[in-house]
C-alpha cells in the first residue's frame, strides 16, 4: 500500500499481540454488557420453549417474521469472510492481509447466530430437529421431504461453517506458536497444544500456503450454494405467488456480499477505535474496500431492479398487489423508503468521494447505514410477501413483533459482537504471519516521475 508504515518483526509482534497478552480497561465492561443482553435472549429463547411459538407475534398468514429475516440477514454477513478471504487471496490483493481473519472469524460467528435465529427456534422443538436429516420412522422407512429447500439449507450451512472454522484454525497455527514462544506456564502448554506442533519449518510453509489456497477454492461453490439454497427456500413457497422469481438466488448473493462486506468495513473501523492498530490499518485500505463496496452496490442495485423488472413485466395480479403493498401501504411504505435510501442512495454517492472512504467516522455510518437498509430488505422480502391474503385462507391478520423475537434478534447481534471480542483476547484478530509476509514483500518503485508500491512475489 502507498502510505503504508514499516514494522520490524517485533514490532509486529507487540503491536498485534499487546491486547492478547494483556486486557484493554474496556474489554472487560463491554464483554459483561454484551453477555447480559445475549443472556437476555436466551431467556426469551427458554420462555419460548416452554411456551410455545405462539408467544410470538406471527399469525396466519404471517407464519415467518423477524426469525426468518434474522436468519437470510446472517447467513448475508457470513459471505464476508469467502469474499475477503478466498477470492481476494486467490487475486492476491495485497489490502486484504490485515482483515482477512476478522473477516473469517465474523463468517463463523454470523453462521452461528444464523442457526440460532430461525432453524432451531422456528420448530418450537429444537431437539427433534435431527428429523431433517433422518426418517421420521425408521421401520416404515418415512423420510422428510427431500425437495424442500429447508432439507438442504442444514447441509449448505455446515458445510460452509466446516469449511470457513478450518480456515481460521490453519491460518492461526503460525500466529499460535508466536504466542506459545512469547508466554510462560500454562498459557504456554495451552498455545502450544493448539499450535499442533507449528516450528516453521519450510514444509510447514508450504502445507499452510497451498491448504490456504486449496480452501479458498473448494469452498467458492459453498459461498455460492449457500444463499442461492436460502432464496430457494421462498422460490419454492407453492402459496406465496411474489416469491416465484428466477432473479432470486443471484439476487440474493449479491446482497449477501453487499451486506458482508459492509459489516468487515465496521469491523475494521472498530479494530482501529478499539484496539489503536492504525499502523496496520490505513487510510488506503479503507479506500480499497470502499472501491469494492461502490461496485458490489452498484451490482447488487441493478440485481434489485431486474427483479422489480422481472414482477411487473408479466403484469400478473399477485406479484403486482405484492408490489403495491411493499410501496404505498402502510407500514411498509416508510420502510420500503427507509431501505432504498439506507442501503444504497445514501452510502454509495458518498462512497465516490475519496476523504469519505478514507474517513473512519464516515465508513462507520455508512457502512452501519448499509446494514440496517439490507436487514429491511429482508423483513420487506418476506412480511409483505406472506401477509396478503392467500385464496386458500379463512383468516389473516397484521403483524407486530414481540418482545420475544426483538429480545431474540438482539441478543443474536451480541454474540456476534461478544464472540468477536472474545476471540481478539484470546486470538490475534490481525494475521500476524500475513503482515510479516506483506512487509518483507513490500516495495517502492520509481516509474516516471511517479512513486508507486509494488509486491515482490517469486
Amino acid at each position: 500500500m502507498q502510505e503504508h508504515i514499516d514494522l520490524d518483526q517485533k514490532q509486529v509482534n507487540e503491536t498485534l499481540l499487546k491486547d492478547v497478552v494483556g486486557t484493554p480497561r474496556w474489554w472487560l465492561p463491554a464483554v459483561g454488557f454484551l453477555g447480559m443482553v445475549f443472556l437476555a435472549g436466551v431467556g426469551a429463547f427458554g420462555y419460548l420453549l416452554n411456551k410455545g411459538v405462539g408467544v410470538w407475534g406471527q399469525n396466519r398468514p404471517v407464519f415467518w417474521a423477524f426469525d426468518m429475516t434474522n436468519f437470510v440477514f446472517w447467513i448475508g454477513i457470513s459471505h464476508a469472510g469467502i469474499m475477503i478471504s478466498a477470492i481476494l487471496r486467490l487475486t492476491q490483493a495485497e489490502w486484504r492481509r490485515p482483515v482477512t481473519r476478522a473477516a473469517e472469524v465474523l463468517t463463523v460467528f454470523s453462521l452461528t447466530a444464523a442457526l440460532m435465529a430461525a432453524p432451531l427456534t422456528h420448530t418450537g422443538r429444537p431437539w427433534r430437529s435431527w428429523l431433517w436429516i433422518f426418517p421420521y420412522d425408521f421401520e416404515r422407512g418415512v423420510w422428510p421431504n427431500v425437495r424442500s429447500a429447508f432439507v438442504w439449507d442444514p447441509s449448505a450451512v455446515m458445510t460452509y461453517l466446516t469449511a470457513s472454522t478450518l480456515f481460521v484454525i490453519i491460518a492461526l497455527l503460525p500466529d499460535l506458536a508466536v504466542i506459545r514462544d512469547r508466554t510462560t506456564g500454562m498459557r504456554q502448554k495451552i498455545y502450544g497444544f493448539l499450535c499442533l506442533g507449528w516450528r516453521g519449518t519450510p514444509r510447514q510453509w508450504k502445507l499452510q500456503a497451498v491448504a490456504g489456497i486449496l480452501l479458498s477454492a473448494l469452498v467458492l461453490p459453498v459461498f455460492v450454494s449457500v444463499h442461492s439454497i436460502v432464496s430457494w427456500d421462498f422460490a419454492v413457497q407453492i402459496g406465496v405467488e411474489g416469491w416465484h422469481s428466477t432473479i432470486f438466488a443471484p439476487y440474493f448473493i449479491i446482497g449477501a456480499i453487499h451486506s458482508g462486506v459492509s459489516a468487515v468495513a465496521t469491523v475494521m473501523v472498530l479494530m482501529v477505535w478499539l484496539f489503536k492498530w492504525d499502523k496496520v490499518l490505513r487510510p488506503d485500505h479503507f479506500d480499497a474496500i470502499g472501491r469494492l463496496l461502490i461496485i458490489v452496490a452498484t451490482v447488487w442495485f441493478f440485481a434489485f431492479f431486474l427483479e422489480w423488472v422481472f414482477a411487473l413485466y408479466t403484469l400478473e395480479k399477485p406479484e403486482l398487489v405484492l408490489r403495491e403493498l411493499q410501496v404505498f401501504k402502510m407500514p411498509y411504505m416508510p420502510l420500503f423508503l427507509t431501505f432504498l435510501v439506507t442501503a444504497f442512495f445514501f452510502p454509495v454517492p458518498l462512497w465516490l468521494f475519496k476523504n469519505v472512504r478514507r474517513s473512519l467516522f464516515w465508513m462507520f455510518v455508512t457502512t452501519i447505514s448499509v446494514n440496517i437498509g439490507m436487514w429491511l430488505e429482508r423483513f420487506l422480502i418476506i412480511v409483505p410477501g406472506i401477509i396478503r391474503r392467500q385464496p386458500t385462507e379463512f383468516n389473516w391478520g397484521s403483524y407486530h413483533p414481540s418482545i420475544i423475537e426483538i429480545l431474540i434478534l438482539t441478543a443474536t447481534f451480541a454474540w456476534v459482537a461478544m464472540g468477536m471480542l472474545v476471540f481478539a483476547k484470546v486470538f490475534p484478530l490481525v494475521p500476524l504471519f500475513d503482515i510479516k509476509e506483506g512487509m518483507v514483500g513490500r516495495h517502492v518503485i520509481k516509474i516516471g516521475r511517479k512513486i508507486v508500491p509494488a509486491s515482490i512475489r517469486e
